[in-house]
């Protein structure tokens, strides 16, 4: 019973151990808006409730939902300066297209479109103005 449950644990230790093998992954987001403009805007970067990121003003209300960028999360309650093209949120529209491949040559394709009143950015470049927010 003692070698049965040794090779078990055997067993699994193994397992563990390909499972732990690195894999690589590569994500690849294109961020397309139509109907918008170019605009530099600043405000406050804070997380969205669904996770996402959003641009703020003083008094902490959103002015636009940021689509794309990279390394927000390191900057979530800096003043921030984002460079992009957005919707003035009446027809407005987002899409977002993502590719993920990862070493065992599996792809997926990811398709979200946001349309209606939508106030988003779609983020091209971002600079920390101040390390808080007022």
């Amino acid at each position: 019973m003692k070698l049965i449950s040794a090779t078990f644990c055997l067993a699994a230790i193994c397992a563990v151990g390909l499972g732990a093998q690195s894999e690589t992954t590569k994500s690849k987001t294109k961020v397309k808006v139509d109907g918008g403009r170019d605009v530099t805007v600043s405000g406050c970067l804070a997380r969205n409730l669904d996770g996402g990121y959003k641009l703020t003003d003083m008094q902490g209300r959103m002015v636009y939902a940021l689509v794309g960028g990279e390394d927000l999360d390191k900057h979530v309650g800096h003043r921030m300066e984002v460079k992009g093209k957005a919707t003035d949120g009446h027809d407005g529209k987002v899409k977002i297209e993502t590719e993920t491949k990862t070493s065992g040559d599996q792809k997926t394709k990811e398709k979200t479109e946001l349309t209606g009143d939508v106030h988003a950015l779609g983020v091209k470049s971002v600079k920390m103005i101040a390390s808080s927010c007022p």
